[in-house]
């Protein structure tokens, strides 16, 4: 788990106010949350500091999942203001916070990103399409033990390597993107069959088609991306996955592997052209905003840096479309809060 504070966690204070929990106050901003959205939160909070009136937000990186449960789990000062997400909140998430009394959501599109496969410079030059990377991910494609170890077992054109693919922990956002967007697909190229299942039994269709091996084929590394990263160096025949913009950030030491023919690129990635595009996300507890001070200035400090050429995507970000900034500013700007219909 990382973690991000300029200054000591102060003690927690109630205010008088009736003593209810919506009620609980604290100096400092708490946010926890994906840990592939940190590295551009803690940039926010680096120029928020910066103005000088007010303390450093403590940050912490405890993946999407994980933040979800934290930020849902009540309003008081011992409970987080916002939270990071690599997607969307699902209905059950929603509807936790709705028990716990977290009754007022902000869901505020700070940008976009990509799950990207990588390797290191000098690795074997992989490329995958969609239905071979869930041929060397499945724990049992189409009901079958995975008992492919070499990625030439998948196609005989790649390479006669051991598949050997690092990735996040199942509360990470990625993960859960990594399914949707690459595996779930991936299932469906390979074996169009299910989508029959898919009409009868829908639990069933998820199990084929997104179960991950458990078999050390893939090896979970936690919430830290740049952990990944220095094994990658180590072990020039593995594969990463991760968000893109840590492949951007190393590129001196890391490429891109194509799928289907697309490499993860700011361009592809920002045009929905590449298979692994995702929205990027915080999630912030109106009921909080006058009992913490500074979370309106935090927010509105994201609102100047999300831009296409701003600060977070020279970090990084792939900016979202001009009519999702203006979206996720009137959020902002107006406190409109989310409602439970279109989640999944």
């Amino acid at each position: 788990m990382r973690s991000f504070t300029l200054i000591a966690l102060s003690a927690l204070t109630l205010s008088a106010c009736g003593g209810s929990a919506g009620q609980a106050s604290r100096d400092q901003i708490k946010i926890v949350g994906s840990s592939t959205v940190y590295p551009f939160t803690t940039m926010v909070a680096e120029q928020f500091v910066n103005s000088g009136s007010f303390k450093a937000p403590v940050i912490e990186s405890t993946g999407t999942g994980g933040g979800m449960k934290l930020f849902c789990a009540g309003v008081g000062p011992q409970h987080p203001d916002m939270t990071n997400a690599s997607r969307r909140m699902t209905a059950s998430e929603f509807d936790l916070c709705q028990r716990n009394g977290v009754t007022d959501i902000l869901e505020v599109q700070v940008g976009m990103d990509g799950i990207a496969f990588a390797e290191a410079i000098n690795g074997p030059k992989i490329q995958l399409t969609l239905a071979e990377a869930y041929r060397a991910l499945a724990a049992t494609p189409m009901g079958k033990p995975n008992t492919a170890k070499l990625w030439s077992d998948i196609n005989p054109s790649l390479p006669a390597v051991p598949i050997s693919i690092m990735g996040p922990p199942a509360t990470s956002g990625t993960r859960d993107s990594l399914h949707e967007l690459i595996m779930h697909p991936g299932c469906e190229a390979a074996y169009p069959e299910v989508k029959e299942i898919e009409k009868t039994d829908k639990d069933k269709a998820k199990e084929l088609c997104t179960r991950v091996r458990e078999d050390g084929v893939y090896v979970d590394s936690g919430e830290n991306d740049n952990l990944i990263v220095q094994k990658l160096s180590a072990n020039p025949n593995a594969i990463g996955v991760f968000g893109y913009s840590y492949l951007e950030e190393n590129a001196s030491r890391l490429k891109g592997v194509p799928v289907n023919g697309v490499e993860p690129s700011y361009a592809a990635i920002s045009s929905g052209q590449y298979p692994g595009a995702r929205a990027m996300f915080i999630y912030v507890k109106k009921q909080h905003l006058k009992a913490v001070p500074g979370i309106n200035e935090f927010l509105a400090q994201y609102t100047k840096m999300w831009a296409p050429e701003g600060p977070l995507t020279k970090r990084g970000m792939i900016a979202s479309s001009d009519a999702d900034r203006a979206k996720a500013s009137d959020v902002i700007a107006q406190g409109v809060t989310m409602k439970r219909d279109g989640l999944h």
